[in-house]
């Protein structure tokens, strides 16, 4: 019974385990693919602004 309960405990302590494995990137370096939009920054900000004004025009 005893063994029982000493290996129930060590198995439920496994449970617990978290990997601590971090990525370090260097700030300010990209490297993923290069982003291709079929708008402009331009034409984006005005839609997201017109998206963001037609919610929020009873506030």
């Amino acid at each position: 019974m005893r063994l029982l309960v000493l290996m129930l405990g060590a198995f439920l302590l496994t449970a617990c385990y978290e990997d601590t494995d971090v990525t370090m990137h260097k700030a300010g370096v990209y490297k993923g693919s290069e982003d291709n939009h079929a708008l402009s920054a331009e034409e984006r900000a005005e839609i997201l602004k017109q998206r963001f004004n037609s919610v929020q025009t009873d506030r």
